[in-house]
C-alpha cells in the first residue's frame, strides 16, 4: 500500500513549484545607472552592481538633497567618481565645518613648532586679567570643544509663525559668520562668558575654531594689521598644511579683521578633500613623508573627555550613551573617522578599510539623516565594514 500511494504524495509536494511556474517572478533592485557604471574605475573589492546602486543613492535629490561630488580612495587611488551637472573634478566646493580639520592640523603644526602649547592657557589677551575665568581654557579644550563658553550653534525654530530672520539672531554660528560678528569674528567668539567651568561640558561650537584661528595669527603675525595677518595666516596654512598634503586648489576666507575664519569658508575641490581624509588615514604622512607628527594624529584622534565621538576637528566612530552617533559605530570599524560639515558635508577616512569617502553638496536636515544612513551602508560594501 504504501508504495501506490508513493506518486500521489510525490505530484502533491509537486503542486507549489507547478504553481510557482505559472506566476512572474519576483523582480530584483534595478540595475545601477549609466552615469554609476561609468563613475566606477575599480570596485575596490565592492560587489559592483551594489556599489552601482549605492552610488544612485547618493545623487537621488528628493531623498538626499543634492550631492555636488562623490569621490571614493582605495589605497590611495580614485575608484569612484561621480559629478552633478555643472560641476566638475576641478570645481571648488565648501566643506563648511569640515574645514575645521584643516584648522586643527594647521594649530598641529605651531604646537610642533613650539609656537603653541596644548595644555596651558589659550593665550587669548582679554581672558588672561586677573580673576577672568576664561583665562582656564588651554587649547586643548578648545579643539576638543570643551571651552565651557556661551555658544548656540544652531537655534531651532518653535511655534507657528516664527521667522528665519530670528532664528538667525538667535544662532551665535549665524551671528559670528553672517551679522553682528561677521567683521571680526574672533572677537565675537572671545567676548562670551563661560556658561560652564573650562573643560567641564562638551559643546559643538565654530567658535573654537576661530578663536584658534585668531591664536594662529596673533603667533604668526603679532602686532600685525589685517592684511599682514592674512598674508602671514594664508602662507603657513599654504607652506605647513595644504601643499605638503597635495590640497593646492584650495582657497581659504578671511574676515576683515584679517582671521582666519577656520570655522568653514574652505573651499577645495573633492579629490582635495579626500587627500584631507588621505592624510589622516596615513597619520600625518603623504608618500612615506610625516610631514606632521603622528602624536598630532593622535591628539586629534583620542576622545574628547567629554564626548567620545569627538576627537580635535575631527568626529569619531563612537557614540554617547543615549546620543545619537554621529558616524556608524554599529557598522563600520571603530577607527573609522570624519572630518563633517553642515548640510551633508562628509569627508570620511576609514584606515582599516584602506577607504576615503568624500561627499559633498547641500542637505536639509531630513536629507541629512537619509544621506548618514546611505552612506554608512557604502561602507559597508568594502571588505573590512562589519
Amino acid at each position: 500500500m504504501p508504495v501506490r500511494r508513493l506518486p500521489h504524495i510525490l505530484a502533491l509536494l509537486a503542486l507549489p513549484s507547478l504553481t510557482a511556474c505559472g506566476e512572474k517572478a519576483p523582480e530584483g533592485p534595478p540595475p545601477p545607472s549609466t552615469e554609476a557604471v561609468r563613475a566606477i574605475k575599480d570596485d575596490g573589492g565592492a560587489p559592483e552592481q551594489d556599489l552601482g546602486r549605492a552610488i544612485d543613492g547618493l545623487f537621488d535629490k528628493l531623498a538626499v538633497g543634492e550631492t555636488q561630488a562623490l569621490v571614493i580612495m582605495k589605497r590611495g587611488a580614485v575608484i569612484a567618481e561621480r559629478y552633478a551637472p555643472g560641476i566638475d573634478a576641478k570645481t571648488r566646493l565648501p566643506g563648511w565645518s569640515a574645514g575645521q580639520c584643516v584648522t586643527a592640523l594647521m594649530i598641529g603644526q605651531l604646537v610642533s613648532d613650539g609656537r603653541l602649547r596644548l595644555n596651558e592657557s589659550a593665550p587669548v589677551p582679554d581672558w588672561q586679567r586677573a580673576g577672568d575665568p576664561r583665562g582656564e581654557i588651554t587649547l586643548k579644550q578648545l579643539l576638543q570643544m570643551r571651552s565651557g563658553l556661551r555658544h548656540v550653534e544652531n537655534a531651532e525654530a518653535t511655534g507657528s509663525g516664527t521667522d528665519s530672520a530670528r532664528v538667525a539672531r538667535q544662532s551665535d554660528r549665524m551671528r559670528m559668520l553672517f551679522l553682528d560678528g561677521r567683521d571680526d569674528m574672533a572677537a565675537y567668539a572671545e567676548a562670551q562668558p563661560l556658561e560652564a567651568p573650562a573643560g567641564q561640558a562638551f559643546k559643538n561650537s565654530a567658535a573654537s575654531a576661530v578663536i584658534l584661528a585668531d591664536l594662529a595669527a596673533r603667533v604668526l603675525a603679532p602686532q600685525g594689521d589685517a592684511t599682514y595677518r592674512r598674508e602671514a595666516v594664508g602662507g603657513y596654512l599654504r607652506s605647513r598644511v595644504l601643499a605638503p598634503i597635495g590640497m593646492t586648489s584650495t582657497m581659504v576666507g578671511f574676515d576683515r579683521a584679517g582671521t582666519l575664519v577656520g570655522a568653514g569658508m574652505i573651499h577645495a575641490n573633492a579629490r582635495d578633500w579626500a587627500k584631507l581624509a588621505e592624510f589622516l588615514r596615513h597619520r600625518g604622512s603623504v608618500r612615506g613623508a610625516q610631514v606632521l607628527p603622528r602624536r598630532w594624529i593622535s591628539v586629534m584622534m583620542d576622545p574628547s573627555p567629554r564626548n567620545p565621538a569627538y576627537g580635535a576637528g575631527v568626529w569619531l566612530n563612537r557614540a554617547d550613551p543615549g546620543d545619537d552617533a554621529r558616524l556608524w559605530p554599529a557598522s563600520s570599524p571603530a577607527n573609522t573617522f570624519a572630518c563633517l560639515g553642515e548640510y551633508g558635508q562628509y569627508v570620511v577616512g576609514s584606515p582599516d578599510q584602506l577607504l576615503s569617502v568624500v561627499r559633498l553638496g547641500r542637505s536639509d536636515p531630513v536629507q541629512e539623516r537619509e544621506l548618514h544612513d546611505r552612506i554608512g551602508k557604502l561602507l559597508t560594501l568594502f571588505p573590512g565594514g562589519r
